[in-house]
Parts: structure tokens; sequence; C-alpha cells
């Protein structure tokens, strides 16, 4: 027996619940693990509030992203054993693997053996990001060295990631936040530029950062009004990346700017890495280099016990986080 978060109907976080389940052996190609802590996405409240790309089973789980002990292995599988320290990158289907309890059975492929000093917290708090992060800057847009690229929502856990990742190939930075108040800590966070969104011309700020180059990638979260400057500061034949749409606006096309520059503009989501085999073996062996000599560090906004599911679900919409939120098992 053992401890999950299911929910019975869609909601907001109260529709959470942590109930006691027989979790059955891990299957063929499966490993257990005993959960020690979970890393929090804002997929996990779209899932819960019926707005997600996946489409819940009631009593459904939820969750993609955790790190702890392994518990059992399913037959089959190689390479691992009991008490190995392994962390899980996001499965296709939350709903099919969730991730929200004290034991949890994924396919072995989701598995990995993370640097033993990274503790559960922080490996907790790894894949989701920063497979988002490289999949786009580096498996999509080839970023390079000089390159300048625009990241919005950049105070996220995906955000944070973007910017460690342009730091590690030499690209320089830009971060997109909303207001002044996180400028100091993006800084800090290893952002060349920071722009206030809502305080400046983004693409007057744009322009003087890129020179005449250009801002050659723009990696948004956001879409919405701000598509025109972004894309009015981009270079020829430049990138634009859309993995999110936090903008309740709508999003104008911004002919001129794509006709006159050849631009690309691109939706991604993280799962075109993940269900790729060898896109996925070259993003994970560059986030394991990036963590292993420190240029990759997952950033901790808050950590939460298991039983405070609830709150973190508030705090995970209260969009006040620096970062990703952790829970702790």
């Amino acid at each position: 027996m053992a401890r999950v978060v299911r929910f019975h109907q869609h909601g907001g976080p109260a529709v959470l619940h942590l109930e006691t389940v027989e979790v059955p052996a891990p299957a063929k190609g499966e490993v257990q693990i005993r959960v020690k802590a979970l890393g929090l996405n804002r997929a996990e409240a779209l899932l819960r509030r019926g707005t997600y790309i996946e489409t819940a089973k009631f009593p459904s789980g939820l969750g993609l992203e955790a790190a702890g002990l392994v518990e059992a292995i399913g037959e089959g599988v190689s390479g691992f054993a009991p008490g190995d320290a392994v962390s899980i990158v996001p499965p296709m289907s939350m709903v099919r693997w969730p991730a929200y309890a004290e034991i949890a059975t994924f396919p072995a492929e989701l598995v990995v053996k993370h640097p033993p000093e990274l503790g559960f917290e922080a490996a907790a708090a790894v894949w989701m990001q920063f497979l988002t992060a490289y999949g786009a800057l580096v498996d999509i847009a080839g970023l390079r060295r000089g390159d300048v690229v625009a990241i919005t929502a950049a105070s996220s856990s995906v955000g944070l990631a973007a910017i460690q990742i342009a730091n590690r190939v030499g690209a320089i930075p830009v971060a997109l936040t909303r207001t002044s108040a996180k400028r100091c800590a993006l800084h800090d966070a290893g952002a060349a530029h920071v722009i206030a969104s809502d305080e400046e011309d983004i693409r007057l700020r744009l322009e003087r950062i890129a020179g005449s180059t250009g801002v050659r990638v723009v990696f948004d979260a956001v879409g919405g009004p701000a598509f025109e400057p972004l894309t009015a500061a981009m270079s020829s034949g430049g990138i634009l990346i859309e993995y999110g749409g936090l903008s309740p606006a709508p999003t104008p096309f911004p002919l001129f700017s794509v006709l006159t520059k050849s631009l690309t503009l691109r939706g991604y989501l993280v799962h075109e890495i993940i269900s790729d085999p060898p896109r996925l073996a070259r993003a994970k062996a560059f986030v394991l280099d990036g963590l292993a000599d420190g240029t990759l560090k997952p950033v901790i906004a808050r950590t939460f016990r298991f039983d405070e599911i609830v709150e973190a679900h508030r705090f995970l919409e209260s969009n006040e986080q620096f970062g990703k939120i952790v829970v702790t098992i």
C-alpha cells in the first residue's frame, strides 16, 4: 500500500486528495521507485483543471517528475538495482504514469541515474525544464556562441533553464519578465540583459542589445501582443519557438516581419524530444554533462511536504515562484 495524489473531478487545488491504494509490482520493462521528491509543473495544474492536452480519467493521478530510490525492477530491465538513486524523464502520459505517489512505476527508458551529489530535491527539478529548453534552443534552433536569444517568462523553471543553457553554449540570454521586481534575481541567475515587458519598449530594448545582427532566437511561453515587437527585433532568418500560451490576449500574426525577414515561427512541445530515442539520448547527455560540470543547476523556488500538495498547487498558480516548486516525501 502507498499514498498517492488523485482527483475525482476537475477544479482548483482543493480537488487533490491523498489516498492509499494497492501498488502492483512493475511489469515487463518497468522500474518502480520509492519517491523521495516531486517536481511540480504548470502542466499538472492544467490537467487538474481540465485544460491540458491530455484528458484525465477519474479517479486520476498526475505528476511528471520524480526522484527516489529503485524499489523493484520488472522483467527484462537491466542497468538498475534496488537502492539506485534515480530521477524520471517526464512520461508522454501522466495519466498512465503518474508521479505524485510514495511508490511510482515508469518505463525503464525514462529512468535516469543522476549524479548522486545532486540530491533528491534537485534531481526532481531537472528533466522537464532542461529537456524543454534544450530541445528548443539546441536541438531545434541550433543556438550557438554569440547568438542573442530572447527568453520570455524568464523566471519560470524553463526560463531559468534556458538562461543556463544559453550561457553554456556561449549565447547571450536576454530575459523578459513583466516587471522590474525580478530584475536583480534574473541577472544573478545568469541573464546578460533583463527587459521588464510591462515597463519598457520590448523592440527598442532588443534592438539596442542585439545591434545590427538582431535577435536570432526567441524562446516564448507567452504569445499575445508581444509577438509583434519580438519578431520586429529578430534577425533575418531568425526562429521563434513557441512552447506556451500564457497570455489571455489574442496572438497577432506578424506578417510584415515574417515576410521581410524570412522568419520561422514554430510550435514546440517537449514530447517530440522525449518520443525520439536518439534525440532524447543527446539531450540527456547534454544535461548530465552540464549537471556534472556545474553549468546547469536547478533553481528551487520553494519546497513543500507531500501532505501539503494542495498548498503547493496554490503556490504553483500564484505566479510568485522563481524557479521550480518541489514536494518532498
